[in-house]
């Protein structure tokens, strides 16, 4: 996927995210409610956190530099993991401890009419930016499931994406729940509740995100069938095999690939050249992540080193 690969659920999310932050705040100084302040926070975060994921795709297109030989592509995963932690702190801390001050102290809430109304508009803004997601998604998604996407896509900002809108999805049922027991049951603890259950979900997603985009911003390799394809590439009936290979992802389309290869015996430096130049053009035909490759001959000592 290229640089600026998920922008438009970037931008879908970030509308959606602005509208609804002013529309919940609204909603809150309406009816008081601890759900509704919880909510406005968490889209006030996601309409930052968007801004920020932009920021990355822009910022990572700067040329490399004698300081930056490799270029700025990890900048992407930089803010990526800004905008994950920046979820746990803003909105899961924040939530978890309005949830239990309005549990411990209740508080009536008025105009719960406003709440109800507000929220089932957030959810279908919502719906709309989560299906934009899940869209754009799938032409990279491949034949894995969506865990398994999450997990491995080098790309950081469709999973941000997917698991801000899936919180919020889930966030905002559960703040339609709290505000609803609240006004049937006339017990204030209800929206308490469900505001502490809104700062469970995003810590959840809040963590995974930590953990996934952390993995990408100290280097990942590529996955073992591109490895296979790597090494295939290389192969031919003037390589004996490939001795030793590693990989690192630079940024979400640039990857770079080091091997020591064996070649065939009474090769002249000419031939070896050729043979190199001919396999990098195979692996860029192949694996267009392929950037930066080095293929260094080598002598077979009997060992395989291959990961």
């Amino acid at each position: 996927m290229s640089a600026g690969g998920g922008t438009k659920a970037i931008l879908a999310a970030l509308a959606a995210n602005a509208g609804i932050a002013v529309a919940k705040f609204g909603g809150f100084l309406f009816t008081g409610s601890s759900s509704m302040l919880a909510e406005s926070v968490h889209s006030l975060a996601d309409t930052s956190n968007q801004g920020l994921l932009l920021l990355g795709q822009k910022t990572s297109q700067r040329k490399a530099s004698e300081e930056h030989p490799f270029g700025y592509g990890r900048d992407r995963y930089f803010y990526s993991f800004v905008v994950a932690l920046m979820l746990f702190t803003l909105g899961s801390v924040f939530a978890l401890y309005e949830g239990i001050h309005k549990i411990q102290h209740p508080e009536p809430l008025e105009s719960a009419w406003v709440a109800v109304l507000i929220l089932v508009i957030a959810i279908g803004l919502e719906t709309y930016s989560f299906l934009t997601a899940i869209k754009e998604s799938r032409a990279i998604k491949g034949e894995l499931t969506w865990w398994q996407f999450i997990r491995q896509s080098k790309t950081p900002e469709l999973p941000v994406v997917l698991l801000e809108d899936l919180g919020a999805l889930v966030g905002l049922v559960l703040a339609l729940g709290g505000v609803g027991l609240t006004v049937l049951t006339g017990n204030a603890v209800f929206d308490g509740i469900g505001t502490a259950c809104i700062g469970v979900l995003l810590g959840v997603i809040a963590v995974v995100l930590i953990v996934e985009t952390k993995s990408l911003l100290i280097g990942e390799g590529a996955r073992r069938e591109v490895l296979d394809e790597i090494v295939g590439q290389v192969e031919s009936e003037r390589v004996e095999r490939v001795i030793h290979i590693r990989t690192q992802y630079l940024g979400p389309d640039e990857l770079l690939i080091a091997a020591k290869i064996c070649f065939t015996e009474s090769l002249s430096v000419a031939e070896v050249a050729a043979e190199i130049d001919g396999a990098e053009k195979r692996i860029r035909a192949n694996v267009p992540a392929a950037r930066l490759i080095y293929l260094e001959p080598d002598l077979d000592r009997g060992r395989t080193i291959t990961a």
